[in-house]
């Protein structure tokens, strides 16, 4: 087990050289259901702008929304382990960015898969599982053409409405990926695109039950619900 944790740590210093060698690092961390956990994410997320070329926006219009840890996956992490039974269950989390979300549904026993259209994402998720002791397996997924053609107990996604465009391909990706009884959350900082997507999730035979949470960090609050979707 010695052996382990060494090749493991090695692993991690040597991913962090390469990551600390593309980007100014910043390593925050929190605790959910009492254990405290670390995440690294990129300091200033508007830098990596300027690496976007016009022809690169242009065909996928991504930005690096990934490099932030947003408030809306700190609420929903502290969802999962405040309120989940996750032991067993099989979980895709789409958006992933950095894993928070991922990392702490691994935390709670779940069999997860950390999914992300940004190969740049997927290498801090894949950091911040062994940084944090738990096992992940990482893929790149576009929601507007799922290909993955494995079905799941539960999806998560943090914070992935927020364009008007991507709210049916989300609709139709949570249909595709969840198993018969599966159940869906996704966190929102209660943006009104929100309540499009829950109307269009409504017209595709899902049941919403909202759970609202605020995020609180020193004088800044953050209104977030919790959409917990069923089919019918």
């Amino acid at each position: 087990m010695q052996v382990s944790h060494e090749v493991v740590n090695m692993e991690l210093l040597q991913l962090y050289k390469v990551l600390g060698a593309e980007y100014d690092l910043t390593e925050t961390h929190y605790t959910f259901g009492g254990h405290s956990f670390s995440f690294l994410s990129v300091f200033d997320s508007y830098a990596l702008l300027d690496r976007i070329s016009p022809e690169e926006f242009i065909k996928d219009e991504q930005m690096p929304y990934w490099a932030e840890i947003w408030p809306s996956a700190i609420t929903l992490s502290s969802f999962i382990a405040d309120e989940l039974s996750l032991a067993g269950q099989s979980v895709i989390e789409i958006g992933a960015g950095v894993g928070l979300v991922s990392v702490v549904a691994a935390w709670k026993g779940a069999d997860v898969l950390a999914t992300d259209y940004s190969l740049e994402a997927l290498r801090f998720a894949r950091y911040n599982g062994m940084k944090n002791r738990v096992n992940l397996v990482y893929e790149k997924l576009d929601w507007r053409l799922v290909q993955c053609s494995t079905q799941f107990d539960l999806l998560f996604a943090a914070d992935v409405l927020y364009e008007r465009v991507n709210l049916l391909p989300i609709a139709m990706a949570i249909d595709k990926l969840l198993k018969p009884g599966g159940v869906a959350y996704l966190a929102d900082p209660r943006r009104r695109l929100a309540e499009q997507f829950l109307e269009l999730a409504a017209e595709n035979n899902f049941v919403i039950t909202s759970f609202p949470r605020k995020y609180i960090e020193g004088s800044k609050t953050v209104a977030v619900n919790i959409y917990k979707m069923t089919r019918q």
